[in-house]
């Protein structure tokens, strides 16, 4: 996939949302704070995750490794993760 044009927080944001929704179609997001573990809060098990991590890619044209995996524990680590991720030169 072609990367993404930057992302600013808000979008970043968005994409991370529906992507989650795309998962966990009754993901309650009124429980989850920017700085809360999103995976601990929405019951998201490992294949969720894996899945999570595939579609925020797809979606994004961002490359995200195993080593990324830490940088996508709460939403506002995540957001700041794609904002920085679409922000550099291909």
């Amino acid at each position: 996939m072609n990367r993404m044009s930057p992302l600013n927080t808000s979008d970043a944001t968005a994409v991370i949302r529906e992507s989650i929704a795309q998962i966990v179609p009754d993901a309650d997001f009124t429980r989850v704070e920017p700085d809360d573990k999103f995976r601990d809060v929405l019951e998201l098990d490992s294949l969720d995750f894996l899945t999570l991590v595939e579609l925020l890619s797809e979606r994004t044209g961002v490359r995200i490794g195993e080593e990324d995996y830490p940088e996508l524990t709460t939403l506002a680590d995540a957001a700041r993760f794609l904002v920085d991720r679409t922000a550099m030169d291909p």
